[in-house]
């Protein structure tokens, strides 16, 4: 008794323990949000605000240059979902249907640009953008977005192509169907969670993207969240912690409603089709 006892307090105070360290970060980033700058560089830190102030909020939303950041972000993130989707299930239907000689090792050797860190591509790619014109615009972040998304984005949703009885699309086939409407209408209401995941995998993305909007882009104007909070509220000399906690309290909030609210929905639609039938 006494060992399953201590067995279970030291499980308890585990959880415990791996708990505050995932949402401490979320807490100091709240708190610093509403602290005034002088309490926030004070040492020692104050962990409970005798002071509290909405300034460095009211100061992100007056500034207007975080509604723009804001803007371009649902703009870029949004197009990039559309787009890896499109693509992805084109891809992955492909994969899953046709077969012929090496597709698995195209299928592997596509998966396998996932392994390369973005800054090996960087210089590359920023070369080929500024040759096209493309720089400082929201075709770059979306084609860069949707590079980085596109790879495991197939790899799901071919998992849920190879579940699906070859045998629906042949009697759809016979009623007089034809490719493109069994698809549509056949194939893609039944892997609805597939897509759900791969919609939210690739959302999110674009969302957090740092590197590429930081890169691709240098007007102010079209900055994203992640490199327009870097690029504004952060400087050499000058470092305004207070509207950058709240600048990314702002950013946070969609992330936080989506796994609120779809968590469940992707864990399901990334785990439903890992088994084939």
């Amino acid at each position: 008794m006494k060992k399953k006892t201590w067995q279970s307090i030291l499980k308890y105070a585990s959880i415990t323990a791996i708990t505050i360290c995932f949402v401490f970060p979320i807490y100091w980033m709240l708190l610093t949000s509403i602290k005034p700058n002088e309490a926030i560089l004070k040492l020692p830190p104050q962990f409970v605000p005798v002071t509290t102030t909405m300034a460095n909020y009211r100061g992100i939303l007056t500034d207007g240059k975080f509604l723009v950041f804001y803007r371009n972000n649902v703009i870029v993130s949004g197009i990039t979902t559309l787009v890896t989707l499109i693509l992805a299930v084109l891809a992955a239907y492909s994969f899953s249907r046709y077969r012929f000689r090496g597709s698995r090792f195209v299928m592997m050797l596509f998966l396998s640009t996932q392994m390369f860190p973005a800054m090996t591509l960087l210089i590359a790619l920023y070369n080929m953008y500024f040759r096209l014109g493309l720089l400082n615009t929201y075709t770059a972040l979306v084609l860069a977005c949707s590079t980085n998304a596109l790879p495991m984005s197939v790899w799901i949703l071919k998992g849920f192509f190879d579940t699906i009885s070859k045998s629906l699309e042949e009697a759809a086939y016979i009623d007089g169907c034809s490719k493109g409407r069994t698809l549509m209408q056949v194939i893609l209401p039944l892997v609805k969670p597939g897509i759900l995941a791969v919609g939210l995998y690739s959302f999110l993305i674009s969302w957090e993207d740092f590197l590429w909007g930081l890169t691709l882009v240098n007007k102010t104007g079209m900055r994203t969240l992640a490199s327009g909070i870097a690029m504004t509220y952060l400087g050499e000399y000058n470092y305004d912690w207070g509207r950058v906690m709240a600048a990314a309290v702002g950013a946070a909030i969609p992330i936080l409603v989506i796994f609120i609210f779809l968590q469940k929905y992707m864990i399901a639609g990334l785990t439903a089709g890992a088994v084939k039938e």
